[in-house]
């Protein structure tokens, strides 16, 4: 399964000096949070592979423009030709805002995920907006990430942990992969394609 990971900042080679062959060959695409709804919408538009997405902590105007087409997999686990993939957006709570939690709030969410969690035997892909504590976060609190999620890498060993909220373009020594234990860990930053497949993860554009 050929995977489409983006994030935080709308790719212009996917939206400005769009060609529908750019999607050819991609089985799904995963939004990680802090995107135009719009920009979701017209990929959507473009392809038959399903638009899953996860909030960001920008993301409030989301509630009067929902991207059309798309799904929401905030605090479920969805699954796709057997691929289990489990959504949790948002970021480290700095002001009061929409999507944003204290890592107590992050941990209550996941509390509540038990069932899903039970009944799906763990899942496979992990789909955040923050990325885990010190695991290619940034130190000052607005990029801080949530110690749960690295509970949840050891707990459950899902082949992927895919993130956006640090930017690659910040200047700071942020990777597009990473790995943590036995999960490939990747950041979504505008865009990124890989196979689920594939052991040795590289990106496909």
């Amino acid at each position: 399964m050929r995977i489409l990971a983006i994030a935080d900042e709308e790719s212009k080679y996917l939206w400005d000096y769009f060609e529908k062959s750019k999607l050819e060959g991609i089985d799904l695409i995963i939004s990680c949070g802090d995107l135009d709804p719009r920009y979701l919408s017209f990929l959507a538009t473009f392809t038959s592979a399903p638009v899953l997405y996860v909030h960001g902590n920008h993301d409030t105007k989301y509630a009067q423009v929902p991207p059309d087409g798309c799904i929401c997999i905030e605090d479920k686990i969805f699954v796709y030709k057997g691929v289990r993939i489990l959504g949790l957006g948002g970021s480290m709570r700095y002001h009061a805002g929409d999507y944003q939690y204290t890592e107590w709030e992050m941990k209550r969410r996941v509390a509540k995920l038990w069932f899903q969690l039970v009944r799906r035997r763990g899942f496979d892909i992990l789909v955040t907006h923050a990325p885990a504590y010190e695991l290619n976060d940034g130190r000052d609190l607005p990029h801080q990430g949530f110690r749960i999620f690295l509970t949840l890498l050891e707990k459950y060993k899902p082949k992927f942990f895919i993130h956006g909220h640090v930017h690659m373009a910040y200047g700071r020594k942020h990777k597009r992969y990473d790995k943590y234990q036995e999960t490939h860990v990747i950041n979504a930053f505008e865009r990124c394609v890989f196979d689920f497949e594939d052991d040795n993860v590289k990106d496909h554009i």
